[in-house]
C-alpha cells in the first residue's frame, strides 16, 4: 500500500460494495477521501466510521447521481472551489440488469449506459487533465469478466463493461508515459448488493449467481485488495481470481462459435 501513501482518492458508488471496500483499504494510508455516491445517509455513515478508526483522515462526501450530468460537473466545480487535486480516481459506480432485453424497462437501460460509460467517461476527462499536471498519479475502473464476452440476458450490461475494458486499457497506453497508471478491475461474481439491484423480480434469485461456478466467486475485500495491487504494479487489467483468470484466458482462445453455444445454453436455464 506504501504506493498510495499520502494520496487524494476519489471513489464513486463508495456508499456501498467495493465502493465502500476501497475507501476502507485506503484509509489507512490516504490523506484524503473524497466519496461520492446517491445516498446521503450511507455516505455520512461511511465517513463517520472512517474518521472515527483514522482521526487524522481528511473524509469530504459529495452526494450525487452521475446518471446526471449537471452533477458529474458540479462535482469538477466542488473539487475546484475547495482545492481538492484528486491523485487517485476510482470509477466504481456501476449498474445492471439481468433478464431478457426484450422485456426490459428502458429506464433502466438508459441509466445503466449513462453510469457505466458515460459517467466513469466524463468523470475521467473532467479530472485527468490535471492529473496530468500534477504527474505521478492513478486511475482504476471498475469493470467485470462480463465484459469479455457477449452475455445473453445481460447484454447491454456486458456491452458497457466491454468499453469499460477497452477504454481502460486505451488509456493506459496513452496515460503510462505521463506517469499516469490505468487499470481495469475484472472480477466474476462478488457478493454485495449489485445482483440484488440486478436481478428483476421473478427472474433467477441472487443466490444463483454464485451457484453455478463457486469456485470464481471472490469476496469484495480480496477484489479491491487485488485491484489496489494491479494499480500499483501498474498492471492494465487484472481478475482477481487466479481460476477465473485462467478459464477467461482459455475462453478467449476457443473458437468463438463454441463460445456463443456455451452461452446460449446456459442462458436457457435461467
Amino acid at each position: 500500500m506504501k504506493f498510495f501513501t499520502g494520496c487524494t482518492a476519489l471513489i464513486t458508488g463508495a456508499s456501498s460494495g467495493l465502493g465502500s471496500e476501497f475507501a476502507r483499504q485506503l484509509a489507512p494510508v490516504a490523506s484524503r477521501l473524497v466519496l461520492v455516491a446517491r445516498r446521503t445517509d450511507r455516505l455520512e455513515e461511511l465517513a463517520a466510521t472512517l474518521r472515527g478508526v483514522h482521526p487524522k483522515l481528511d473524509v469530504r462526501i459529495f452526494p450525487a447521481d452521475l446518471a446526471d450530468p449537471s452533477r458529474r460537473d458540479a462535482l469538477a466545480g466542488w473539487l475546484l472551489n475547495e482545492k481538492i487535486d484528486v491523485d487517485f480516481l476510482v470509477n466504481n459506480a456501476g449498474l445492471g440488469d439481468h433478464g431478457p432485453f426484450e422485456s426490459s424497462e428502458w429506464s433502466r437501460v438508459q441509466s445503466m449506459i449513462d453510469v457505466n460509460i458515460s459517467a466513469l467517461t466524463h468523470l475521467t476527462h473532467l479530472l485527468v487533465g490535471k492529473m496530468i499536471v500534477g504527474g505521478r498519479a492513478a486511475i482504476l475502473n471498475v469493470s467485470s469478466v462480463a465484459g469479455f464476452f457477449p452475455l445473453p440476458n445481460m447484454a447491454v450490461y456486458s456491452a458497457t463493461k466491454a468499453y469499460v475494458t477497452s477504454f481502460s486499457e486505451a488509456l493506459a497506453m496513452e496515460l503510462r508515459p505521463r506517469g499516469i497508471t490505468v487499470t481495469a478491475l475484472c472480477p466474476g461474481p462478488v457478493p454485495t448488493e449489485f445482483f440484488d439491484i440486478a436481478t428483476r423480480p421473478g427472474e433467477a434469485d441472487r443466490e444463483s449467481h454464485f451457484k453455478t461456478f463457486p469456485a470464481f466467486v471472490v469476496s469484495a475485500t480480496e477484489a479491491v485488495r487485488e485491484g489496489l495491487r494491479a494499480v500499483a504494479s501498474d498492471r492494465a487489467r487484472v481478475i482477481p481470481n487466479p481460476l477465473l483468470a485462467v478459464a477467461v484466458s482459455v475462453a478467449l482462445v476457443v473458437p468463438f462459435f463454441i463460445i456463443r453455444r456455451i452461452l446460449a445454453a446456459k442462458a436457457s436455464s435461467f
